[in-house]
């Protein structure tokens, strides 16, 4: 019998993007009208969020398609909050609650990232820094700063399209 021997080299290539973390403290619809309005793209709300772990936790995800660049630019919220409620004392007369905010990260090693725009293409490093100056002039925009996509360890959570 012989061994037949494939090799997928060329299949799991690494796809080439550019990651940009926005820190801020506002709500996602008005950030992406914000990056819309300040970089001159249309980004829109996706009808269903990005899901993980069994409906547990979803993030708002926006994206825009450049149909001229062939680049697809994408808004992802990396937290997602949800109130929980666990029962306090046994030994009390009254049945009493305590509400816990548990906080969920698309990428746990980023947890001061509020905001990932994904661009599915390399720039040079000029276009790049172009980028970040327009998207720290928000007034709002606390800072961004580019992530090597390549250094996470949770980076298969930012394949979503």
């Amino acid at each position: 019998m012989t061994v037949h021997k494939l090799i997928l080299d060329d299949v799991f290539e690494e796809v080439e993007c550019t990651l940009i973390g926005i820190h801020c403290t506002i709500e996602d619809y008005r950030l992406a009208y914000l990056l819309n309005k300040h970089l001159g793209i249309s980004l829109s709300r996706k009808s269903l969020d990005l899901d993980f772990n069994e409906r547990k936790c979803a993030f708002s995800i926006f994206d825009w398609e450049d149909t001229k660049q062939l680049e697809t630019w994408s808004l992802v919220s990396n937290v997602f909050k949800t109130e929980v409620y666990q029962s306090g004392n046994q030994s009390s007369l009254f049945d009493t609650q305590q509400s816990i905010i548990k906080t969920t990260y698309l990428i746990p090693e980023q947890k001061a990232v509020n905001y990932f725009l994904k661009i599915n293409n390399t720039f040079n490093l000029n276009k790049e820094k172009q980028i970040l100056n327009n998207i720290i002039k928000i007034p709002l925009v606390a800072t961004a700063f580019s992530i090597d996509i390549n250094q996470l360890k949770s980076k298969d959570n930012l394949i979503f399209s």
